[in-house]
């Protein structure tokens, strides 16, 4: 196959591009370079198959020859970032997933979105499973990115159905693994920096809510599946296993041999008190399941922030403490 990533240089489209490439497939990867690294990248620009293009999703992008899938990741995807870039995120979600479906659409290719368990918001329903519309603050800071998937979600399934593009959209839950950025705002990545760097582990609230933390390999095979599948979904792709974030930290420095303490702040505006996937219908129509335990993830996490020799550490503003996102 033929595909478009775009997103293709960021944590997950990194590993998705490459997953392609190793089982035969051409990829053309797109990033604007916002939250995406060219290291993420680099050595698969050494591969024929491998075509990178610096572009913004939210203008309009062509493409010549075949193209057999489009898969539209390109977002900015931690609270940090998108509370302060929250017209950049709004634009990708909207422009930006119109213009990839018009890409799709021009080439009869298949679609496929990476929506996010915040459409499901901070859920009254739990777990949550595919039939629950969610309960979103459609004002609050968060919205920017909750709201923004919600419509590239309803602009997908118009377009499958007034102009039959090949829709499919994941609902994608907490993800975690190598090149993650240490300073993006996410829970596990920053547990991870502040235990190998010896400060302080930040909590929010009391630590007691809960999430799923889905290892990148596993995501990466759904969303695989998804590419070669033609189910619409949206089906729900993450960890069924829920753990306190509290759980998380304690774990993140019995792994690291931190001696790191705990620090509790308060809990931001609109934070998800509890999120669990159920994944039962990603099992049936795609045969996928999550394989690696959390403890395992997290110590390939590790040892890949180690291996940087401390370099990604201090690349980033020290201000940016890790929610629970």
């Amino acid at each position: 196959m033929r595909v478009v990533v775009s997103g293709g240089s960021g944590f997950l489209g990194s590993h998705l591009c490459e997953a392609l490439l190793n089982r035969g497939d051409s990829v053309c990867c797109l990033d604007n370079l916002s939250s995406g690294r060219p290291v993420n990248v680099a050595a698969l620009r050494h591969d024929p198959r491998f075509a990178f293009e610096t572009w913004d999703v939210t203008e309009p992008f062509s493409v010549s020859g075949d193209v057999d899938a489009v898969v539209h990741l390109a977002s900015l995807a931690s609270p940090v970032e998108y509370e302060r870039f929250p017209l950049e995120t709004l634009a990708a979600g909207s422009r930006g997933t119109e213009n990839m479906l018009r890409l799709a659409d021009r080439h009869s290719a298949r679609f496929v979105l990476a929506s996010t368990s915040e459409v499901y918001g901070d859920p009254k329903v739990h777990p949550q499973d595919e039939a629950y519309w969610g309960h979103v603050n459609p004002i609050g800071p968060r919205s920017v990115y909750d709201e923004a998937k919600r419509y590239a979600e309803a602009l997908s399934m118009a377009y499958r159905r007034s102009r039959a593009v090949d829709v499919g959209i994941v609902r994608i839950f907490n993800t975690y693994g190598p090149r993650m950025r240490s300073y993006d705002g996410r829970v596990v990545s920053s547990f991870i920096r502040q235990a190998l760097s010896g400060e302080p582990l930040t909590l929010f609230g009391d630590g007691s809510q809960t999430r799923s933390f889905c290892y990148v390999d596993d995501l990466v095979r759904g969303l695989m599946a998804m590419i070669d599948s033609h189910r619409p979904g949206p089906f729900n792709l993450g960890n069924p296993n829920e753990r306190t974030v509290r759980e998380l930290a304690e774990l993140v420095v019995t792994i690291t041999g931190s001696r790191s303490g705990l620090r509790f702040l308060p809990l931001p505006v609109d934070d998800p008190v509890r999120r669990r996937p159920v994944v039962s219908r990603a099992r049936e129509a795609l045969g996928w399941y999550p394989r690696v335990s959390l403890e395992d993830g997290l110590r390939h996490t590790a040892d890949w922030f180690v291996a940087q020799s401390q370099g990604p550490l201090r690349a980033a503003e020290p201000s940016a403490a890790g929610r629970p996102s």
